[in-house]
């Protein structure tokens, strides 16, 4: 591969902004960079749905019509603050100038797919289809996945480059998690003068709390309040309080029992107080599950070997765009992409691991062709 082409392409896009929501003009320059290289596709109108700056570009490289296609899946979003990003390259690392996000995740995602492209064609490797996927939104709920409508992949099993750990991490199993949202009512009175004619939303809500088990409930669930508010003033009983919480788990089966219970206890404890509890849910995104001996890791693993580092397969404790994927019936794997800090001004991207996640995705391609062949 290219590597001094590489790592201008890497610079180049991490100073483009976009931040969650504000994606036009990466797309853009995306779509551009896409129709150079000569991939077929489209940006969807999930940007009706979802009111984001842009829709989910879908594109692919055409390859041998005898040979299922597969998907690489990529974010075009960052946190903030991603804005006017000054990258830096000091002792084989990229830096921003320390009052930004780097944006690596997933700017190195996309930068290792362009430059793994590139290779393909200049080589003339052989492939079948090789589908790209670059979402929007990712970072704030994986909003653009859950938009994209999965009818416009092909693939037989895909890979979100957009993991946690070196580049020879596989992430197999990732949790579901649901989020509730607990309004809780009571009843107004002067907390002075007759405090007795009042039921306090605030005591309800921190009685059923007490009731919960929160935090790492096992290997594979946890569970957390997030945000309280309510009330008014000192001097009135609060008659309103409300409560955002989580529940994640890698067993959908111990998702819905600690689910139902968190709910069960708002519900039970305001009704035993005099108040009245509504509790809403929402399933966030869908666990992820990816059998060892399933084709999405055995292909990985052998090309992770085919590039000299060793396989390292995880379960990881959040989601992504993966496990909407997954969840609709492409099989997803996660590959860790090396970079580190990210979410912080301290993020940092090691070039070598930028070279090897370019590495592995042109492996992968050969290792699937070489499979059915």
């Amino acid at each position: 591969m290219n590597k001094e082409r590489l790592t201008e392409q890497f610079l180049e896009i991490v100073q483009i902004d976009s931040e969650s929501g504000q994606e036009r003009q990466v797309a853009d320059y995306l779509i551009d960079l896409l129709n150079e290289l000569e991939l077929s596709g489209f940006e969807d109108n999930s940007q009706a749905e979802t009111g984001y700056g842009a829709g989910n570009l879908i594109y692919t490289l055409k390859g041998e019509s005898d040979i299922s296609p597969i998907a690489f899946m990529v974010h075009m979003d960052t946190v903030t603050p991603g804005n006017g990003v000054k990258p830096h390259i000091e002792d084989g690392y990229v830096y921003s100038d320390g009052t930004t996000i780097l944006g690596s995740d997933d700017k190195a995602g996309i930068s290792a797919i362009i430059e793994a492209v590139r290779h393909i064609k200049e080589e003339n490797i052989p492939h079948g289809d090789v589908e790209v996927v670059i979402t929007v939104g990712e970072e704030t709920g994986l909003v653009g996945a859950k938009a994209l409508d999965i009818k416009n992949l092909k693939s037989k099993f895909g890979y979100a480059v957009d993991g946690t750990g070196q580049v020879g991490t596989i992430v197999n199993r990732a949790p579901s998690q649901t989020k509730l949202k607990a309004k809780i009512y009571g009843k107004k009175a002067h907390a002075g003068i007759e405090p007795e004619k009042g039921i306090s939303a605030i005591n309800i809500a921190a009685k059923a709390i007490s009731k919960m088990t929160l935090g790492r409930l096992d290997e594979e669930t946890t569970s957390n309040i997030g945000t309280i508010t309510g009330g008014q003033a000192t001097n009135i009983v609060a008659d309103y309080a409300e409560i955002l919480a989580e529940v994640r788990s890698l067993s959908d089966e111990k998702l819905q029992t600690e689910t139902d219970k968190i709910k069960k206890d708002f519900e039970e404890t305001a009704k035993e107080l005099g108040g009245n509890a509504e509790v809403e849910v929402e399933l966030m995104y869908p666990s992820l599950h990816a059998h060892t001996e399933d084709p999405v890791i055995t292909t990985a693993e052998k090309a992770i070997q085919n590039i000299d580092r060793q396989a390292n397969i995880i379960s990881l404790g959040g989601g992504s765009d993966g496990n909407i994927f997954h969840g609709r019936g492409v099989p997803t794997a996660i590959l860790g992409v090396g970079y580190e800090y990210i979410h912080t001004t301290s993020e940092r991207m090691p070039l070598e691991e930028l070279y090897k996640m370019t590495e592995l995705i042109v492996e992968i391609v050969k290792v699937h062709y070489e499979n059915e062949k």
